[in-house]
């Protein structure tokens, strides 16, 4: 049969329904045109229609219907069947099988032609090939209900605004700690009035309003109420979502829930607080036990002065010139403890305190005569070995006169339990760094733990306190030196301190 000729029925050739040119121009158009008797046998197909299904198309309903797919051919055919009793217009989606034995989807059309007396004298309709159209509608339901699962199932809050800000989307996380159904649109726009903290619902408002005015995006941490009756702690944004015109067609907006790092970061407060508040009292009671520790010495040696002194002017006859010597120490010692006090009274007022130029061997001298009776007492033999011509060194007399005191009152302590004969080395040095070096070397039982002795509190001894040789260090190191302690090797141990020369500050 050619595609340009009408299909011929039972009784015969059928009309022509349209001339040779129409025909022409029916048969080229690449979708598929048909006509059909009143009844709906089919009387033309243009040539694009029988390319896709065959030449051998059947011409009846009941027939064609094998061509279409087994689930659509009840609806197909109920579809068809009211059109052709009714008259209304045929519109259907629905299977085809070509030539090639493969479905396809296609949208059918159908119109009626009346006579003048409104009589139907044929149906006039074309198939198009939507095959592409479904399956992108496919993909995009697909792609869609992949995102709307993946919006509900990201752990934080998502939502979209009108661009008035009228709220027009939550998603399942959201409703669930918010206790709301998402089937109700009508409630989420009405609970999201009531869901911030009394605190933070006005500059959330008027932060967002602002945002919503000019565009802007939206950051703020707030709280909302959970729907178990409690606030957390949240950081909200909010971005603007715009048309290639620029123009602001809907708000996205994120919400995650941030309490537990604002608990931590409230607790790290808290423990730093209570750092500093230990530290504070760390640092008073070391202060208070420095004090006592520079004290006591003065006050000690006040005490024994005394002492000795009143043997002095007792003895008989009296000794009157070795009780006045005895006395001098006396005034000099409760001068020493004046000028402590003086020099904390500084240190808590800020002061500067004055270095002079002083000559080291000279301070030790003058130590070792302040100590002399300390010395005596303990049947110590000192062996001093001061290098001449030492330059001059800029220091704080009383601090580094506090330092020799500890060092060598140290040295006398640690050789408590050795023999008879005990003998206390001191030596003074350049050292080839330019600087001065002080060391006091005993001959007792050395440090257990060198490495712990400048800690404050840290002591071996039953009645001390731990904070001579921790002051020691910090006063040499106000001055620019350092401090050291080391064991002999053939027993004892050396404490050293060096102090920079004027060349070396």
């Amino acid at each position: 049969m050619s595609n340009n000729e009408a299909l011929t029925n039972e009784n015969g050739p059928s009309r022509e329904v349209r001339d040779a040119g129409e025909l022409d121009l029916l048969a080229t158009i690449p979708g598929h045109v048909w006509s059909t008797d009143p009844s709906g046998r089919f009387t033309y197909r243009n040539r694009s229609m029988e390319a896709f299904f065959g030449a051998g198309l059947p011409r009846d309903l009941v027939d064609w219907l094998e061509r279409v797919h087994k689930d659509d051919q009840r609806p197909v055919a109920e579809t068809w069947q009211t059109s052709i009793d009714t008259g209304q217009p045929l519109e259907t989606a629905h299977r085809l099988c070509g030539i090639d034995d493969e479905y396809r989807w296609f949208r059918v059309s159908g119109r009626p032609l009346r006579d003048v007396s409104g009589h139907i004298i044929a149906w006039h309709g074309q198939t198009i090939d939507i095959e592409e159209e479904k399956q992108d509608a496919v993909d995009l339901r697909a792609r869609s209900i992949e995102l709307s699962l993946l919006v509900d199932i990201v752990p934080s809050h998502v939502w979209l605004l009108a661009p008035e800000g009228t709220t027009t989307m939550i998603n399942k996380h959201m409703a669930d700690f918010l206790g709301l159904d998402l089937s109700n649109a009508g409630d989420v726009e009405a609970v999201m009035d009531t869901v911030f903290h009394a605190d933070d619902a006005e500059p959330v408002r008027s932060a967002l309003g602002r945002c919503l005015a000019t565009g802007d995006s939206f950051s703020m941490s707030y709280r909302l109420l959970r729907a178990d009756g409690t606030f957390r702690w949240m950081l909200g944004r909010v971005e603007p979502i715009r048309d290639k015109d620029g123009n602001i067609v809907q708000w996205f907006g994120l919400c995650q829930d941030i309490e537990d790092h604002v608990q931590a970061a409230a607790a790290l407060r808290r423990s730093a607080e209570q750092l500093a508040h230990a530290a504070r009292t760390a640092n008073l009671s070391q202060l208070a036990a420095s004090i006592a520790h520079e004290i006591n010495q003065p006050l000690t040696a006040v005490v024994t002065g005394s002492d000795v002194c009143a043997r002095w002017l007792s003895a008989d006859p009296p000794n009157i010139e070795r009780g006045k010597q005895a006395a001098e120490r006396v005034a000099q010692d409760a001068l020493a403890a004046l000028n402590i006090v003086g020099r904390i009274r500084a240190l808590f007022r800020n002061q500067p305190q004055t270095r002079t130029m002083e000559d080291v061997n000279r301070l030790v001298h003058e130590v070792v005569d302040l100590m002399s009776d300390e010395i005596l007492a303990n049947t110590t033999r000192l062996d001093l070995k001061l290098e001449i011509h030492l330059p001059a060194v800029p220091l704080d007399r009383i601090q580094v006169q506090q330092v020799l005191v500890n060092l060598i009152r140290n040295g006398i302590q640690a050789m408590d339990s050795t023999g008879p004969l005990r003998t206390l080395k001191i030596r003074s040095s350049s050292d080839p760094g330019n600087s001065i070096c002080i060391a006091v070397e005993d001959a007792g039982t050395g440090f257990a733990h060198p490495d712990l002795v400048f800690e404050p509190f840290f002591t071996t001894k039953s009645n001390g306190m731990g904070m001579g040789l921790p002051i020691c260090h910090s006063i040499v190191e106000a001055h620019g030196g350092r401090l050291w302690v080391e064991n002999n090797p053939g027993g004892g141990a050396t404490v050293a301190f060096t102090l920079p020369a004027p060349g070396n500050r």
